[in-house]
């Protein structure tokens, strides 16, 4: 009664399905991240433009924010679609949930999915403070000053220099 080929009975079926893998591996991921567009005047490796145009940063993966981002199956998984670096696009989860299984959405489609706020470099500098601990941006970097350092109990050895955020009222 059995095959010698599992593949050609539905269950034979199901179980390639369930070995294909649904998600994107680490080194897909990285690969992923490297090809999305940079943000001029941000460190690369913290902040990236998603697949319409949104600044995402790398620490908000998989989350709700407009900041947040998820790896996006560009072919739908649910239509064919593998779980490798060629098929994945990163998109503010917005644009993600938006799009779901649409396969051919072209990136002025994914925009009007997008969040409507758009952040200043200033509003930038202190997420990137707060998530971090430190701005770096090309040629001007700065770290965060402990309390002990504030109140002028403790100096620094790193010789990056304390950054001055949050800004004054000047823009």
């Amino acid at each position: 009664m059995s095959s010698s080929s599992g593949s050609s009975s539905p269950r034979g079926v199901r179980k390639e399905k369930e070995e294909r893998p649904r998600f994107f591996d680490t080194k897909a991921k990285n690969m992923c991240w490297a090809r999305a567009e940079t943000v001029p005047g941000r460190h690369p490796e913290r902040w990236r433009k998603d697949g319409a145009g949104n600044i995402v940063c790398r620490r908000f993966c998989n989350c709700q924010g407009c900041l947040c981002f998820e790896y996006d199956h560009i072919i739908p998984f649910s239509k064919g679609g593998e779980s490798v670096a060629e098929n994945c696009q990163i998109l503010q989860t917005r644009v993600n949930r938006y799009k779901s299984d649409k396969e051919e959405v072209d990136k002025s489609q994914l925009k009007g999915y997008s969040c409507d706020i758009k952040f200043t470099d200033k509003e930038l500098d202190i997420i990137e403070m707060a998530v971090y601990g430190d701005v770096i941006r090309p040629g001007n970097q700065c770290r965060c000053r402990t309390v002990a350092e504030m109140l002028g109990k403790y100096k620094s050895k790193d010789q990056t220099a304390a950054c001055k955020l949050p800004y004054s009222d000047e823009s």
